[in-house]
Formats: structure tokens, C-alpha cells, sequence
């Protein structure tokens, strides 16, 4: 289905022609005074430079023609040329009725879909997930389920951090934890245990003990250096500690984004790199793209056009080490093998965007990805306390992921507790469910980019602009179709939506038409946060409709079953943009 007000546009298009007008003065927008109208074309004040007319003149023409139109409740020219005008209900009343009609809600498909891959998570195996992980999880889900539902083809991909200096401090202290392990004897030669060595709460505890050995013990940071180097050498017991931390993290990484209902394509990571930095750093020398410049191997990446100084891109330092640069690049390489994407998207911390700014260019003008192709780098902003501050623990220190979790569950919990009409066994039973909600629409509903308070007590409220409010709106809404169909109702009868009763009724309808148009921008725009603001004012727009209508004692049965109707797409409109962003809602709240 074309868009609502592309619907709108098209009669203003058709108006302004028939007036001698070019049609690209008739753009329709939402009026910014909703107390006057409902929607304002300002077309005819740009156009009377054009035309030499005056735009009240320009505009009153428009208006004479429009006023009788199926359309228009109500048109008129305003000084100094503003056209304001009200809809109809019966005209408002058969777009939302097509959308109910229509199994994707006049959603339309992109029509050349694009292979896009989503570069999010970027966690570390052997460490804990912890807060600053948090929200590249929770957008990156959001924007890749956005782009699947636009039409196209997306892979998300988790990108671990698996390779490097890490993984040698590991194998180093757990040799000196664990000497007589088969890893460390040189004269083993049988099959290395399938079991791992260690559990991830070990694992969690030998990583941080190992790089605080490293600043204050130089013998160990050299043997972690030398571990490193034979990992990357292929040295079958190294390797073999190394499946063991990949095998032992992958589960508990798995399990911490179940719970967030965030999922990955691929679970590739820094080493599936690794086999294609060789030739590619080999052929950008032959190529003449790379050079030394201080011993180091750079690409120049500046322009001319640069506002700002661009450094070279780094692929190899002094030493021969590769860097994240050359690991991305390379990655890159592998994405193209496997997948030749249209786009790639990239979500990290904003602090990152000279990097990738480095990167992009350097895969440009290499040829690792074509001219076409789209580079995107979406850098979010930091979740900060009360204070202002980025969120610590009361301690201090980077609070966990699922401490984080287990916090706004108690929160919900309390608040649930406090004015309960369920037992507690079926309180617990929907906290994650409404704490998951609070937790990602607390930090969706702000634009990706800025900052923001993380304020649980905010977030977990039941009123204003939070996930559970959202929540609490479709659990309304499924309540009175269970007391509809408690009382001899059929859902199934209810088969279109009917021309509104009351100003609430249409509001509603005209809050639901925009999903078209929200659905785009925020495809467009990689921005959840639009959804977000779209399903806050819609579940306004149904709640003061709910509060000013008698629903279910309706007399009138035509009438009921039009209500009932604008209830099930009401829902259906919820329930399909809060899986955009990555929750559900329960049955009962």
C-alpha cells in the first residue's frame, strides 16, 4: 500500500496540476498545529514567486477545487497562504480498513532487496558481558530485525574478540595454575582431553588475574608475548587451549544474549580473519596502496575535501603486528567471498569512527569492496548514571550484563508487588518478560548517537513513555478482545474497519496510518528510536480512545464490530513493532 500521506499527496498533486500548479508545491505534511487541522500543504508560498501570484491567491484556488473532494472534511486557505485541512472519517476509515484487510498491514517489501551485513556485539571471549555491551546488542538486533522486515537479506554477525594478546596471558597463567595439564608437557603426544581445563566461572577469574600479572611482571607479559605467537603459529597445544576458551565462552555468551533475545547469523571472530592477512597485506604492497612510513606498513586514506586530518590507516606496525584495521580489512575480504554485500553496517561505540573511518576508505580504495557499496558506521553513545557519569557498579567497577538484568527485574518485581492482582508465582513468571522491555526500550527510545540517563526507576515505571506502558496498552487490548469473545463475541465477524464515531476513534485510525511511513524512515534512517516514538503515541491515541468510548457495552452491533476491528490492527501494529525492537508482550500484566 502506498504511504498515508503519499495517499494525501497525490489529491494535492491532481489539484495543483488542474490550476496550472507544478505538482511539486503540493508536499503534505502533519500539521505542527494539530489544534487547527489535521494536515498543511505550504506549497502555495514557494510557488507564488514562480507563478507571480499572490499565495493566498494560489492557495484559495487550491482549496475551491479540493472542497467538495471524498477527502476533505474541511479546507481553507489561510494568511499568508497556508492550506490547512481536516479528512474525512469515511476517507480515513478506508486506508486503515486496507490495511486491515492486508496480511502485512499495507507494508510493502523493499523492491530490489540488498545483502546487508550487521557488525554487532563485539564481544570478548574469556571475559563476562558487562554493561558497554549492552546497548551494541540491543540496536544492532533492533536494526537487523528493521532491515528483515524492510525486505532485505541481513546477516548479523557477533565478531568476537578472539585473538591476540588475551588468549596468551590465558594459556600462561593457566600453565602456571594447572602445570601438570598435557598442554604443558612437551613430550605429550596423545589426543589433547575434549573436556575443557576449566569452567567459565574459572575462565572469568584467570583473565583478569593474568592481566594484572602482565603490568607488574615482565618475565610473564614476555611469556604471554611468546604464547601469543605460537597460538597464531598454529602450535597444536596452544590451539587446543584455545578451542577450549572458544567452546567454554560461545555457551555463556549464547546463553547472556538468549536472554536478551538477541541472536546472531554467524559467530565468526577475529581469527577467521587471520588465514587472509598474509596476501592481502602481500598484494596492497604489489599494488603500491601500502607503504612504510616509520617503519610501519600505512595506506593513505586522506582527500582533498577532508575538513579534518585523516591518518593513515595502519595494517601493519614496526614490530609485524597486524592491527584491528588490518583484522577488519581482512574480514572484510571473507564477507565478500561469502556473502558480496550490498551494505555492511557497523555498530560500535561512537569514540570508534575514525577507525572505521580508515577502514571504509582503505577497503575502497583497495577494491576489497566495490565503488557501490555501502559502508555505514553507526557509533552509540554512553549509558551513563544519575550522575552524568557512564553506569558503574556502587563498587565502582563495570557492572555485568546480567547483574544489570537481574536489577530491573527486581525493579519490575517491586512495582508489580506493590499493586498485584496475580499470585507471585505468576508475578515472576512475566518479570523478564516486562523487564526485558524496559531494559531495551529504555535505552531504544533514545537516538542511537547521544548519550543517555539510565534511570531504572524510570524505566520500569507503568505510565509515560517506557516499555512496560507499551506493554500494558496491548495487555489492555487483549483483555477486552478476551471479554468480547467471554461473551458470545467472534473476532472473526468483525471484518472491516467502519467509518469513525467520535474525534478519539478517528485520531486512532489516523495514528495507525503513519506505520507505512515509520516503517520506512526508520529503515532509512537506521533508527529504532522512531518506532519508538511511533508505538508511545499510538498507544496514546488507543488509551484516550479506551478511556473516552464504551467499548464492549455498545448497542449497536456494527458499530461494536468496527471497534472490535480497529482493536485487533491496533495490536497487530504494536505487537509487530515491539519485535522490531526486540521484545513481546505477555498475556496478563
Amino acid at each position: 500500500m502506498k504511504k498515508f500521506l503519499d495517499v494525501i499527496g497525490e489529491i494535492l498533486e491532481k489539484a495543483f496540476e488542474e490550476c496550472g500548479y507544478d505538482t511539486k508545491y503540493a508536499k503534505v505534511t502533519v500539521s505542527n498545529r494539530p489544534d487547527l487541522c489535521e494536515y498543511q500543504c505550504n506549497g502555495a508560498m514557494a510557488a507564488a514567486k514562480e507563478y507571480k501570484k499572490a499565495p493566498f491567491v494560489i492557495a484559495g484556488e487550491i482549496v475551491e477545487k479540493l472542497k467538495d473532494h471524498k477527502a476533505v472534511r474541511w479546507m481553507e486557505s489561510v494568511n499568508p497562504g497556508f492550506i490547512n485541512m481536516t479528512l474525512s472519517g469515511d476517507f480515513v476509515a478506508e486506508y486503515v480498513d486496507g490495511m486491515y484487510q492486508d496480511a502485512d498491514m499495507g507494508h510493502e517489501k523493499a523492491g530490489n532487496p540488498k545483502t546487508i551485513v550487521i557488525d554487532y556485539g563485539g564481544a570478548n571471549v574469556a571475559k563476562p558481558l558487562h554493561i558497554g555491551h549492552l546497548r551494541s546488542a540491543i540496536i544492532g538486533e533492533s536494526i537487523k530485525r528493521i532491515a528483515k522486515y524492510a525486505g532485505h537479506h541481513v546477516i548479523g554477525d557477533v565478531h568476537l574478540g578472539d585473538w591476540g594478546l588475551q588468549m596468551g596471558l590465558i594459556i600462561e597463567e593457566l600453565r602456571d595454575r594447572k602445570p601438570e595439564l598435557p598442554y604443558f608437557d612437551e613430550s605429550f603426544e596423545g589426543e589433547y582431553p575434549t573436556e575443557a581445563p576449566f569452567t567459565i566461572s574459572e575462565l572469568e577469574q584467570i583473565y583478569p588475574a593474568a592481566s594484572a600479572r602482565s603490568k607488574e611482571e615482565p618475565e610473564f607479559m614476555e611469556r604471554a608475548h611468546q604464547a601469543t605467537l605460537k597460538l597464531q603459529s598454529g602450535d597444536k597445544a596452544c590451539r587446543a587451549i584455545w578451542n577450549h576458551i572458544m567452546n567454554v565462552s560461545k555457551v555463556d555468551l549464547k546463553k547472556n544474549y538468549d536472554n536478551l533475545k538477541v541472536s546472531f547469523d554467524l559467530w565468526k571472530g577475529e581469527s577467521d580473519a587471520q588465514p587472509f592477512i598474509p596476501d592481502m597485506v602481500q598484494d596492497m604492497i604489489d599494488r603500491g596502496f601500502a607503504h612504510e612510513s616509520q617503519g610501519a606498513l600505512v595506506i593513505d586514506v586522506a582527500e582533498e575535501t577532508d575538513s579534518k586530518e585523516i591518518p593513515p590507516c595502519i595494517i601493519r606496525k614496526s614490530d609485524g603486528a597486524a592491527l584491528y584495521a588490518t583484522s577488519d580489512l581482512a574480514t572484510m575480504i571473507q564477507r565478500e567471498r561469502d556473502f558480496a554485500p550490498d551494505r555492511y553496517i557497523y555498530m560500535t561505540d561512537k569514540r570508534q569512527e575514525m577507525h572505521f573511518t580508515q577502514v571504509f576508505r582503505a577497503a575502497k580504495k583497495t577494491g576489497i569492496v566495490k565503488p557501490e557499496t555501502e559502508l555505514t558506521f553507526l557509533g552509540f553513545g554512553t549509558m551513563n548514571g544519575k550522575d552524568g557519569k557512564p553506569f558503574k557498579t556502587r563498587a565502582g567497577g563495570v557492572m555485568r550484563l546480567e547483574q544489570l538484568v537481574a536489577d530491573i527485574n527486581d525493579a519490575v518485581y517491586g512495582r508489580m508487588m506493590e499493586n498485584r492482582s496475580m499470585t507471585e508465582e505468576e508475578v515472576a513468571e512475566i518479570v523478564k518478560v516486562i523487564g526485558l522491555a524496559a531494559l531495551k526500550y529504555g535505552d531504544l527510545s533514545n537516538q542511537a548517537s547521544k548519550d543517555y540517563i539510565f534511570d531504572i526507576e524510570r524505566f520500569t515505571s507503568f505510565e509515560g513513555n517506557t516499555g512496560p506502558y507499551i506493554l500494558y496498552t496491548i495487555v489492555r487490548i487483549k483483555s477486552i478482545l478476551a471479554k468480547y469473545m467471554e461473551n458470545g463475541g467472534d473476532v472473526r465477524e468483525a471484518s472491516s474497519i467502519k467509518t469513525p464515531v467520535n474525534q478519539s476513534e478517528k485520531e486512532l485510525m489516523i495514528a495507525i496510518s503513519r506505520f507505512n511511513e515509520v516503517m520506512e524512515q526508520a529503515y532509512a534512517e537506521i533508527a529504532p528510536h522512531k518506532i519508538c516514538q511511533y508505538i508511545y503515541e499510538l498507544s496514546n491515541a488507543f488509551n484516550s480512545f479506551y478511556h473516552e468510548t464504551k467499548i464492549l457495552s455498545e448497542e449497536n452491533k456494527d458499530v461494536k464490530k468496527g471497534y472490535i476491528a480497529l482493536l485487533v490492527l491496533t495490536k497487530k501494529v504494536l505487537e509487530q513493532c515491539i519485535d522490531l525492537l526486540g521484545f513481546e508482550a505477555p498475556e496478563r500484566m
